[in-house]
């Protein structure tokens, strides 16, 4: 049951974006597409409580347990990132705005975008620690809590992973690649061009 809430939290998270910023850019409903987009949160919550009461309910905690935390947790980190990139293309491409940036590519502006994904990648594996912690502390000492636990190392795992990409990154920044040498043609065009100034 808590695979299939976790899928269909997942399809509600893009139906829901997509008919708020179609009500926001395509019917011109600013408002109607907000309110849209602010419920959401609601399906992490939805999940939570689902999660909550299968566990009371006496079932036993395994993976599914463990990854209804991990993507609230992700939803929190990341979600805000992913409607707001959503909404840069949206713009641009059904009511003239301004073509999204891209992520750069190197040098120091590249090392503090991923400083930037990597706080999001802890955010996300901190509030997925946190509630799996929680459900282990929910279930009580007689429970089988293992499942829940691997998990909480799998999020660890992301963070140191999430860490050194971010680091390496900052110690050893990508440099642009160098401009090629012009050929022989494109001398003589550029000084063509010069000369018929």
């Amino acid at each position: 049951m808590v695979v299939t809430l976790v899928i269909v939290c997942e399809v509600a998270f893009w139906v829901l974006l997509a008919a708020g910023l179609a009500l926001r850019y395509l019917a011109g409903k600013r408002r109607a597409g907000a309110a849209v987009l602010l419920c959401e949160p609601l399906l992490e919550l939805v999940l939570l409580v689902a999660t909550a009461v299968d566990l009371r309910g006496g079932a036993e905690p395994d993976w599914t347990h463990g990854l209804a935390a991990v993507y609230i947790g992700f939803t929190v980190g990341y979600g805000h990132y992913l409607i707001t990139w959503a909404d840069g293309h949206f713009a641009h491409r059904f009511a003239g705005g301004e073509k999204p940036e891209k992520p750069p590519k190197y040098g120091m502006a590249r090392a503090v975008h991923e400083w930037r994904m990597c706080a999001r990648s802890l955010v996300a594996a901190g509030v997925a620690a946190a509630l799996l912690q929680g459900a282990v502390w929910y279930i009580g000492e007689g429970g089988k809590t293992g499942s829940l636990v691997q998990w909480q190392a799998k999020m660890g795992l992301v963070a140191v992973v999430s860490l050194i990409i971010a680091v390496s990154y900052t110690i050893w920044p990508k440099q642009a690649p160098a401009r090629p040498e012009p050929s022989a043609a494109e001398r003589l065009a550029e000084f063509r061009r010069h000369a018929g100034r």
